[in-house]
């Protein structure tokens, strides 16, 4: 039986997939007009799998030799032209011995002149080869430097001589677009010349995610080898959650049927989305991490930082910030700039509230009242001791100062909710603002299950506000996410963090208020 798949490449035989033909339709049209392009896509979307389904097929066919190999095993020679070659060139031939038929196969390397060996490998391969070559070059982002900058040249250099002396199509597939420059370490665009060391590309493909009919076609899949349906409820809810990426897709769906273990029998339903959605969320699975891991970068900062504070993105560096962290896949394209999907906002902002959440040592259960509902009053004045006390040597801890306040506060609420209920968010980018929804599931006198909502906006008065105070907008935009939700009562933050400021210990306090419309609303001053 097939499985959704989370580690590598998908094989048809062994996994659940969308055929590569359906995702990348045009790429064919770009071979047969020996187009040399770009793939682009973030790191687990699919690209290698449909990559190399289209080689195969493309062989198959009987009209081209081709073969997707990967330049990984260029990687440790950034700055060693010759030794990144050859990995490269053998790379090629271990992939060709078990993916080709003998007469399509690469004939043994002959010597060449320094920055010219891939050049001139190609070029025989090409001349003895019966059919027309197409190669596709995956992971070429593996490479950097000097090395990056020869293969890329080499390639330009053969281009007017296919389809008889050189590949007659190339594909070069990676994380970002292959433009004229690396990526330097933190991700800063570095140039590499005056002149571009691949002029020659012709087009830019982006492999983008699943829609709503590529993952009903993905989980239909499973429904018809195992009898299994996904609810549209289900299907929906992944959309919403993951927006599409292909392996937070597959990731919700093997949660749900491999450890959740649903029978057979049983559909699977919003419910068992959502489960799923936490336990990925806490398991961190390698993908997630190697996401995580550029958070501390300079350029995904100066991104996400006011991203999450409710910001407005800018600087000198903008455009070319904005470009790498779309192409890390941690934010969407298009303005305005928000983070990928739900998933990923979640897990971002619990990695980062973690650096506080350490230091927060509380007994979650003494926030329940009797009825097993939140005390929230006492909830706000257990933090405000904390925030009196602890707060400035805590927010000086995280990586991202413009937003330490309310993470202090995300931290203090994930320690009093985990396990029992949870916390949605939402950021209003360019709204200066950050709305939580904390739900916490409990059960009434007569032991029916209901689930208590409790809103919050959380705001940051800055030297730069020129309005002044926020608290009055902060009612008003409160007024309008309860009125959305359908409550009457929430608690607005605002964390003062003006240079003159009055000591934490005097401006800390809470305090009522009313919305415009005369909502009640705890006011939490920080």
């Amino acid at each position: 039986m097939r499985r959704f798949n989370v580690a590598g490449p998908c094989r048809a035989e062994q996994h659940y997939m969308i055929p590569a033909e359906e995702r990348l339709p045009e790429l064919v049209t770009l071979v047969e007009r020996q187009a040399y392009f770009v793939v682009h896509a973030p790191r687990q979307t699919g690209k290698t799998t449909s990559l190399r389904a289209l080689a195969r097929r493309l062989t198959a066919e009987g009209r081209y030799a081709a073969l997707c190999f990967s330049c990984e095993m260029g990687r440790p020679f950034e700055d060693d032209v010759e030794a990144a070659a050859k990995a490269i060139w053998s790379a090629i031939e271990q992939l060709a011995s078990r993916e080709l038929p003998e007469d399509l196969r690469p004939p043994s390397p002959i010597p060449a002149a320094e920055g010219t060996f891939l050049y001139k490998q190609l070029s025989r391969w090409a001349e003895v080869c019966p059919r027309p070559l197409v190669l596709v070059f995956d992971e070429i982002d593996a490479l950097a430097g000097r090395s990056l900058y020869s293969v890329l040249s080499q390639l330009r250099v053969g281009f007017p001589e296919r389809p008889a002396a050189f590949p007659s199509s190339v594909i070069l597939s990676g994380m970002r677009d292959v433009r004229d420059y690396k990526a330097a370490s933190g991700g800063g665009p570095v140039r590499m010349g005056s002149s571009s060391p691949f002029n020659v590309k012709e087009k830019s493909v982006l492999l983008a995610n699943f829609t709503e009919t590529e993952v009903r076609e993905l989980y239909a899949q499973h429904t018809a080898e195992t009898g299994q349906a996904f609810t549209k409820e289900a299907i929906s809810t992944v959309m919403s959650l993951t927006q599409g990426q292909p392996w937070l897709t597959n990731a919700l769906a093997r949660e749900v049927v491999e450890e959740l273990g649903p029978l057979p029998s049983e559909a699977i339903t919003e419910a068992h989305i959502i489960q799923a959605k936490e336990r990925l969320i806490l398991s961190r699975a390698t993908h997630l991490d190697s996401l995580l891991a550029r958070l501390r970068e300079d350029a995904v900062r100066r991104v996400l930082e006011p991203v999450l504070a409710g910001e407005l993105p800018g600087g000198a560096t903008f455009d070319a910030d904005f470009e790498y962290v779309v192409d890390l896949g941690l934010v969407a394209p298009g303005l305005p700039v928000r983070i990928a999907n739900p998933i990923y906002r979640e897990i971002i902002v619990r990695v980062l509230a973690a650096q506080a959440e350490a230091a927060v040592a509380v007994e979650p259960r003494s926030y329940v009242g009797t009825d097993g509902r939140l005390d929230v009053p006492a909830l706000l004045e257990g933090f405000a001791q904390f925030w009196r006390e602890h707060g400035e040597i805590v927010a000086g801890r995280i990586d991202y100062p413009e937003v330490a306040p309310q993470l202090v506060l995300m931290a203090w609420l994930h320690r009093i909710v985990n396990g029992g209920g949870s916390i949605q968010r939402e950021v209003g980018v360019g709204r200066k603002r950050i709305d939580l929804l904390v739900q916490w599931p409990h059960a009434d006198a007569d032991g029916k299950r209901m689930v208590q909502r409790i809103a919050m906006e959380l705001k940051v008065w800055r030297d730069r506000d020129k309005k002044g105070d926020p608290l009055e907008r902060g009612l008003a935009q409160l007024d309008e996410y309860l009125d959305r939700l359908g409550l009457e009562e929430g608690v607005l933050a605002v964390f003062d963090c003006r240079a003159r400021a009055e000591a934490i210990e005097d401006r800390t306090r809470l305090e009522d208020g009313r919305t415009p419309s005369g909502r009640r609303v705890m006011v939490l001053r920080g």
